[in-house]
């Protein structure tokens, strides 16, 4: 049997309400040993998921908080246990001391994200569930917070629970094949087998296909800020966030490093990266941000190429394009179009790519940047509601599930015997097993669960 433990569930500062979670077969019997209930009721006989006013007592006895306590009885709780949680006036000592008393009367310290763990091991919730959790927590942006919300509702799971009865499907009649070798598979079965593998595995390539998307909506898309040096670089960056984060002045060069700021823009979340001016220079502190900034072109997933149109166009305007790497999609910004334009549309368009003339001064034209931005990303631009993976372990599991289906389907157009096709059938659902912890090593379960926190 499990032990009881307890944690403070809310933030570590001062608040109007600090929570203490208890959990574990003497959650209850503990809560009654430190609360008196106003109305005299014992802890062990009230109502679960009502809260009751009352005192809590410290170990010597004497008063700690009046504050409110409600329980839950197994199996109706978040963790599957017995539980019971402590709403105190939100002071952290009050809430030490609060977590010392039921220390007293044996209840321990919860580990990082034990909770949680507790809820995945009492059938709660599965893994992919249980990610979500923390990725809701750790959610920057709401439509972030939108598709992990999704997850922890079981989106993840249920496309993938459909795949898995599929597989067990076919990996009952195969194994009947191998049990009675006398029975042979018709030729329109055998087709009807591939029929379904297929579906399954193109079911499971569109998952796949949501993981870039998922890693941009999580982490927001890498978006270098590029340009020769003094068209306006650090000041989009200002415009775009709405607040000055970059030092702005008429010297060029003043931006020697690269600075990250995240923003959703267009709906679109942005890790946007404002970078050193691209120019040939003898300046070795210049060169090195220069650098840099070649480096955030190569891992970036879009450019803004921000240019004057109140100049005409230089060798250094076209060699910062010729930088970008071919793929990556590419907005040009023109810059300062409150003042007399010289760059003409004509010039634009020979460029090849998207352009907006805005300017970051007064924010003319922002929207129709932040319009032309959602363009590029339609996944990203509306409401997620859990369909991306934003998960690396569930993208390498449903890889390796999607490649063992393939090579069934390549067994059985190859005529091989049927024990070849059920070996990678089962292996697909052993991958499928490891995306919703149906099949988990202990210790990849914990390291999921250290990246919570305590109280989670």
């Amino acid at each position: 049997m499990p032990d009881t433990i307890a944690a403070v569930a809310t933030g570590g500062g001062v608040a109007a309400i600090g929570i203490v979670r208890v959990s574990g077969p003497d959650a209850i019997s503990a809560a009654d040993k430190v609360f008196q209930a106003a109305g005299g009721i014992a802890m062990t006989q009230v109502e679960p998921r009502r809260m009751y006013y009352g005192r809590f007592n410290g170990a010597d006895g004497a008063l700690i908080d009046l504050c409110v306590c409600t329980v839950s009885r197994a199996p109706h709780s978040y963790t599957g246990e017995d539980t019971a949680e402590f709403h105190c006036h939100g002071s952290p000592v009050v809430l030490a001391e609060v977590l010392r008393t039921l220390f007293v009367h044996g209840v321990r310290q919860a580990l990082a994200g034990e909770f949680t763990k507790r809820a995945f091991l009492n059938g709660k919730m599965d893994l992919t569930q249980a990610e979500a959790v923390i990725d809701l927590i750790e959610a920057e942006t709401l439509p972030a917070a939108q598709n992990a919300a999704g997850q922890l509702n079981g989106a993840v799971r249920t496309r993938i629970d459909a795949v898995y009865s599929t597989l067990v499907g076919v990996m009952a009649h195969f194994h009947a094949v191998i049990d009675y070798p006398d029975e042979d598979i018709e030729e329109f079965e055998m087709q009807e087998y591939k029929s379904t593998l297929d579906s399954a595995r193109a079911e499971l390539s569109r998952m796949l296909e949501t993981h870039l998307s998922g890693q941009n909506l999580r982490d927001g898309v890498p978006t270098a800020i590029i340009g020769r040096p003094n068209v306006g670089k650090s000041s989009m960056l200002n415009a775009l966030l709405g607040y000055d984060r970059a030092i702005v002045t008429d010297l060029p060069g003043t931006t020697r490093d690269t600075i990250e700021e995240k923003r959703v823009i267009g709906g679109v979340p942005l890790r946007m990266i404002d970078t050193a001016g691209l120019r040939k220079t003898d300046d070795t502190v210049e060169k090195l941000g220069i650098e840099r900034t070649l480096g955030a072109l190569n891992d970036a997933g879009l450019v803004i190429l921000v240019l004057d149109g109140s100049e005409p166009l230089r060798d250094e305007d076209y060699h910062a394009l010729r930088a970008v790497p071919a793929g990556v999609p590419l907005i040009a910004a023109v810059n300062k179009s409150d003042l007399p334009q010289v760059v003409q549309d004509v010039q634009l368009r020979e460029i090849g790519r998207s352009f907006c003339r805005v300017s970051a001064a007064t924010g003319q034209g922002l929207p129709e940047l932040e319009a032309e931005i959602a363009k590029l990303f339609p996944a990203l631009a509306s409401p997620p509601g859990g369909e991306l993976i934003t998960n690396a372990r569930q993208f390498d599991a449903i890889l390796r599930a999607r490649d063992s289906i393939e090579r069934a389907e390549t067994a059985i157009e190859e005529r091989v015997t049927p024990d070849a096709v059920l070996t990678e059938v089962e292996a697909a659902l052993a991958a499928i097993g490891e995306v919703t912890g149906s099949v988990m090593r202990e210790d990849v379960t914990s390291r999921i669960f250290e990246r919570f926190c305590v109280g989670k």
